[in-house]
């Protein structure tokens, strides 16, 4: 995530031609606040989604009235202890209120999703077993948020327009993300969490932090230079062709490999392939992996290459 913000940044950055580098870092960090809002957004979506079965069971007891049916609701959902333990989690219920993260340009999603989960073989054996233990409970939700959410295109449309209305960026792309990050939370909840009980922070540690401003600034100090390397390696590839995603991918990647000696390079070199399969397409890695093995082989040999591990 870290390097894929660094490189988001840039890309911007250079499409821009007037933003500063005093502006690009901003955005940095404005990106990492935006990410760690969804995730809270993504959270509170099980206060949501419960919100909205309880609406409907309650239409459902509305016409058994009406129609004197003598009909039991089925409470076990809406009664769920994990999604409780989290709509009472005082620090999601702090970010959610300070941020004003709503899902109020988001119910066909959570329509969706709930037709969805009722439609489902999970749902209905959580619904009709005999007993219900908090595992179960901590189970049809991590069900939601592993197989119902990711690649939702109802939810993607509702985060589109909220990224709009409370001026996020990045929500769609990060979103399958985030989601695992989502579901790492929910493990570590127990029938013992309270109100108290700690989500996860916006970064493991300060020193990732560090490392994402300092990799974005040695990525903007270096761009002459490294573009002279990437130049210089293109055996017949005009250097207007490359796409200009590549070339950031590849700048950021030089500027890790370079100015990061504790960073081994397969390392690096495996972090900017995936980037690219993500953000490029599944054929351009393999360019992006050719160019740079070519680089460092070649400062290697002039003895410029200072790395804890090097090629070989």
């Amino acid at each position: 995530m870290v390097r894929t913000r660094v490189v988001q940044t840039l890309f911007a950055y250079y499409k821009d031609q007037g933003k500063t580098p005093v502006t690009a870092r901003k955005e940095l960090l404005k990106s990492f606040a935006d990410t760690y809002d969804l995730y809270f957004l993504l959270l509170d979506f099980a206060n949501e989604l419960t919100a909205y079965a309880q609406q409907q069971l309650e239409e459902q007891i509305s016409r058994a009235r009406a129609t004197h049916s003598n009909w039991t609701p089925n409470r076990r959902f809406v009664e769920n202890r994990l999604a409780q333990q989290l709509f009472d989690n005082r620090a999601l219920r702090v970010r959610v209120q300070e941020q004003r993260l709503s899902w109020d340009s988001g119910i066909p999603a959570v329509s969706d999703i709930y037709r969805r989960l009722t439609e489902s073989e999970q749902y209905r054996a959580y619904m009709e077993t005999e007993s219900c233990s908090y595992e179960d409970d901590k189970r049809i939700w991590r069900f939601i948020y592993q197989s119902l959410l990711p690649d939702n295109e109802a939810l993607e449309e509702a985060l589109d327009e909220m990224e709009v209305v409370l001026d996020k960026t990045n929500w769609v792309t990060d979103a399958n993300i985030v989601l695992s990050y989502v579901v790492k939370t929910i493990k570590r909840f127990t029938a013992e969490s309270t109100p108290e009980t700690p989500l996860l922070e916006m970064f493991d540690n300060e020193d990732e932090l560090h490392f994402a401003t300092t990799l974005l600034e040695k990525a903007l100090a270096g761009h002459t230079r490294y573009e002279q390397l990437i130049d210089s390696h293109l055996k017949g590839w005009e250097a207007d062709r490359i796409a200009y995603m590549d070339r950031v991918i590849l700048e950021v990647a030089l500027a890790e490999i370079l100015e990061f000696p504790d960073i081994a390079i397969t390392i690096s070199l495996n972090e900017y392939i995936e980037l690219t399969k993500e953000y490029s397409g599944d054929k351009n890695y393999m360019f992006i992996n050719g160019i740079l093995t070519e680089i460092m082989r070649e400062l290697k040999n002039e003895g410029k290459l200072f790395k804890a591990e090097v090629l070989k």
